[in-house]
């Protein structure tokens, strides 16, 4: 899984490294193609106002946005009835990479809204990270129903992540 970061703020330190762990561990659980790229951004306030208003028809600032490029989303995990190459078998030169999109954070808005979630900094842009890249999976929370499999998914890989993080604190 190929996960690109950029940080084009410079008004909040953001753990990169930690975001991409994170990035991976959600794509991962979610049983994405291991050619799969996905892009988070961290922008200033102007940016993401900006994009929320150009793309959203938003007013003002937010805290994340999801931009899915891909318009046929490879289904995770494995299909036998579908057909395909299964495992095992080398993926075909020629197939380009399954470009997921965008997430693009503001770390600003995070670190403002934190205190109101009753979060760490690190804890909001975590969740924001895994919301957004839910949102490329086709996730949604306009309808209850939806919101509720989301919120439930977004504690799931959380707790994961926080998991990893500890195992991976104890065995350095």
């Amino acid at each position: 899984m190929s996960v690109f970061v950029s940080d084009e703020q410079s008004a909040v330190d953001v753990d990169l490294a930690r975001c991409v762990r994170l990035a991976r561990l959600a794509l991962a659980e979610e049983r994405i193609p291991d050619d799969a790229e996905v892009a988070l951004i961290f922008v200033d306030e102007d940016a993401i106002t900006d994009l929320n208003r150009r793309f959203l028809d938003g007013a003002a600032a937010t805290d994340v946005l999801a931009f899915p490029i891909d318009d046929d989303l490879v289904p995770g995990g494995r299909r036998p009835d579908e057909g395909g190459r299964g495992p095992g078998s080398p993926s075909e030169p020629d197939e380009p990479p399954v470009v997921l999109g965008d997430v693009v954070i503001c770390p600003t808005v995070a670190a403002r809204q934190a205190p109101e979630h009753l979060a760490t900094f690190d804890d909001e842009l975590a969740l924001l990270v895994v919301h957004g890249i839910l949102h490329l999976l086709n996730y949604d929370h306009a309808e209850e129903p939806e919101a509720v499999a989301m919120r439930r998914r977004e504690r799931e890989l959380l707790e994961r992540f926080r998991q990893s993080e500890e195992l991976a604190g104890e065995a350095s």
